[in-house]
């Protein structure tokens, strides 16, 4: 038979274990919920399509005066 002090620290055991786990449960599920609360906000383009559009060509126009030199030597090599 198991002694009644025996008894007494597993049912502590138990009911700790449950408890711990309530709380990380609890804690999980408020993490992911403030992590699904905010999916929608990271979606939204930070510029509009027109903006995007005008700094990819300035960026495109930007490489192609940098490095345009080094690819018309490159050319002119046979690479």
């Amino acid at each position: 038979m198991i002694s009644v002090l025996a008894q007494e620290r597993l049912l502590g055991a138990a009911l700790g274990s449950i408890l711990t786990g309530m709380v990380i449960f609890e804690h999980r599920k408020s993490i992911y919920k403030s992590i699904s609360d905010n999916k929608p906000q990271a979606r939204e383009p930070i510029f509009g399509r027109k903006s995007r559009q005008e700094f990819a060509h300035i960026w495109n126009k930007s490489v192609d005066k940098t490095l345009g030199p080094i690819i018309q030597s490159l050319s002119s090599r046979g690479w």
